[in-house]
């Protein structure tokens, strides 16, 4: 199986004023060997990163908004540890929009996961299971819509154009074209796509980008096919590593679940929150205060702290250094300090048709600031 999709070659280097800034607490971390040192070398890293990332200030606002749920397998959720009786459950895709000031003084919006629904249904595992389960219980039991991304900025007074950045944690199941606009025609379509914000970059770990160069099996089933053709060069910006995007906004890179994963931490009034699909719960993080059947077992006859969320299993040992390294960023929430503040990317829906395998704590909505056509609140 393979794909046809090519990454941007001449993707626009990280090197002005305006484009994110290297983290040197990280450098060198995924080199540490052994694996046990290296875990310790991350959490140690992101300990001193959080201490220094705090202390630069917070951004402007934030403001979340469900998009769709979709049909996941509960086994995927916590790498097989959940007992279930339903095999699927719901994770709801969140989209956020966040407003600070760029580090060349300027006023920055980012919108993060504006996933479009059509594009998701053109993913391989998607495809395949509508084509064996039918429409009615993938469109109509399993998923809900909520918003579409092109409806949620004018409701909240923005503009697309009012948009600098745009970033997905990974590439599983986007259809790039339909949100970045393509120069090319997708086949089946009369003319070249528009792009939903037409002044944004694309913020991109290097790595997902190089996935679409020669596509593995394992990673084959959750990527759009084609979904990276035609995007234009100059709408991508390709990073490495872990970068800063501006006071109080970074993109921490997470590989494991895939090896282009990043995560979106923020700090707010509340504290620093940290936005990942390592975990469609905060059971993944926190397995020891689980009431899902076999979680909390699972992580104690291990001896692990976090419970992965595991459909490609591309690196397990990449990805549990990742989701300690988010835990350690966390703050612990105003509303029930047991828990850290991590907000799943796609978070498992609390629906009684999937018990018992139900989340034992959802943070809910992200909601700071006022969003302002000019970036916030300077």
């Amino acid at each position: 199986m393979t794909t046809t999709s090519k990454p941007a070659p001449n993707a626009k280097k990280t090197q002005d004023a305006a484009a994110p800034c290297p983290i040197p607490e990280f450098e060198g971390v995924h080199d540490v060997w052994p694996r046990g040192d290296r875990l310790h070398a991350v959490r140690d890293a992101a300990t001193a990163y959080r201490e220094r990332f705090v202390q630069q200030g917070r951004a402007h606002a934030v403001r979340s908004f469900d998009i769709a749920a979709a049909p996941y397998p509960t086994r995927f959720g916590f790498h097989g540890a959940a007992l279930a009786i339903n095999p699927f459950v719901s994770i709801i895709n969140r989209m956020l929009v966040v407003q600070f000031e760029g580090f060349d003084g300027e006023p920055k919006t980012l919108v993060w996961e504006p996933t479009v629904a059509a594009g998701t249904a053109q993913a391989p595992f998607y495809a395949q299971l509508k084509r064996l389960a039918g429409d009615f219980l993938t469109d109509h039991v399993f998923a809900r819509y909520y918003n579409d991304p092109d409806t949620v900025l004018p409701s909240c007074g923005l503009r697309p154009e009012d948009v600098d950045f745009v970033s997905f944690d990974h590439l599983h199941v986007q259809d790039v074209r339909m949100i970045m606009g393509t120069n090319s025609t997708i086949p089946g379509e009369r003319a070249p796509r528009e792009a939903l914000f037409p002044r944004a970059q694309l913020l991109v770990h290097r790595k997902e980008l190089g996935t679409f160069e020669s596509m593995h099996p394992m990673q084959w089933a959750w990527y759009v096919d084609g979904g990276m053709d035609g995007v234009p060069d100059e709408r991508i910006t390709a990073f490495d590593g872990d970068v800063e995007l501006g006071v109080g906004v970074s993109l921490l890179w997470t590989p494991g679940h895939t090896d282009g994963n990043h995560s979106l931490v923020l700090n707010t009034p509340d504290g620093v929150w940290v936005s990942s699909e390592n975990g469609i719960s905060a059971d993944n993080w926190q397995p020891d205060l689980s009431r899902i059947p076999g979680v909390r077992r699972h992580a104690a006859f291990y001896g692990r702290e976090v419970v992965p969320n595991a459909n490609t299993l591309e690196d397990s040992l990449d990805q549990y250094d990742s989701m300690v390294k988010e835990k350690t960023l966390a703050s612990r929430s105003q509303r029930d300090p047991r828990w850290l503040q991590i907000l799943p990317s796609s978070e498992l829906a609390p629906f009684k048709r999937q018990w018992p395998v139900l989340p034992g704590f959802t943070h809910g909505g992200l909601n700071y600031g006022e969003l302002t056509p000019d970036g916030g609140d300077r």
